[in-house]
């Protein structure tokens, strides 16, 4: 197995860009604060965001406790994970998981430093200490079995399409019993990040020239992606874009369990380059 470490102090925005570190560097699963996640489901572990002090926290997201570390050192095995990425706030401390879960010493380390800039990180440490933010790489929806908190009117619709939508039912918290985590929440690089991986794989697409993410006051109307493109010559841009507002609009809902209003696509140019000089 390869295991490359994702880096950096605490509340500098590493899960904000967890998703691309990993699709960068063709890492099948995550760890993450004591929780094993592969693509968009936790398959084993306990967050430490379950603890009642910061000490039984960090024992947790450090695989101290036997039973906790069997169950994720089996779901490696079963899973027949080959690339790991592991996220820590220090060389340490992937180090130290690497040592619990035997597993191999990290063949890369990545810092935060070289996927953000200084005034991303000290934006991200803002909104963690004035709004007590913490983001988990998975849909809300994956959290709920894994935190002892309780989640706060979920969506009906994520559960079953036959049951009728209540009055208010639109929020997506999680609030965990640890208080010091605070809110569990999605930030927006985690949808742009989304974005980007979906449009490497979009071979009509030339590249992105902008991506932003606008959100209402009132959460339960949803948010609204807006997309600038360059599309190669000749293709045919109404289906182009219809097919890229349908895939981001399910993929962003799916993987982050909060509602897209709209998705909003501007071609800025044509592109005279053949696909396979795509920038």
């Amino acid at each position: 197995m390869r295991v490359v470490a994702f880096v950096g102090p605490s509340g500098t925005g590493k899960s904000h860009r967890a998703l691309t570190v990993a699709h960068d560097h063709h890492s099948e699963a995550i760890i993450d604060d004591g929780l094993l996640i592969k693509g968009t489901k936790i398959l084993a572990g306990s967050s430490a965001k379950s603890e009642q002090n910061k000490v039984q926290a960090v024992k947790r997201a450090i695989f101290m406790d036997k039973a906790h570390r069997d169950s994720v050192k089996n779901a490696l095995t079963k899973s027949k994970v080959e690339n790991l990425l592991i996220i820590g706030t220090s060389d340490k401390m992937a180090d130290k998981i690497c040592e619990n879960l035997a597993l191999p010493a990290p063949a890369e380390y990545v810092r935060i430093q070289d996927v953000a800039t200084k005034h991303e990180m000290n934006k991200a440490r803002e909104t963690r200490l004035k709004e007590g933010k913490h983001i988990v790489p998975v849909p809300t929806i994956e959290l709920k079995p894994h935190l002892s908190g309780v989640l706060i009117d979920l969506p009906h619709r994520l559960f079953s399409h036959k049951q009728k939508k209540k009055k208010q039912d639109e929020k997506s918290i999680v609030r965990p019993t640890f208080s010091y985590y605070g809110k569990l929440t999605v930030s927006d690089y985690v949808v742009i990040d989304i974005v980007k991986i979906i449009m490497q794989k979009q071979f009509d697409v030339d590249k992105i020239t902008d991506i932003r993410v606008r959100r209402p006051s009132d959460a339960n109307k949803g948010m609204t992606i807006y997309l600038e493109l360059v599309l190669f010559y000749g293709v045919n841009i109404f289906n182009v874009v219809k097919i890229i507002q349908n895939k981001i609009k399910d993929k962003v809902e799916m993987m982050t369990a909060m509602p897209v209003r709209e998705v909003n696509v501007s071609i800025r140019s044509l592109s005279v380059k053949t696909r396979g000089e795509k920038s």
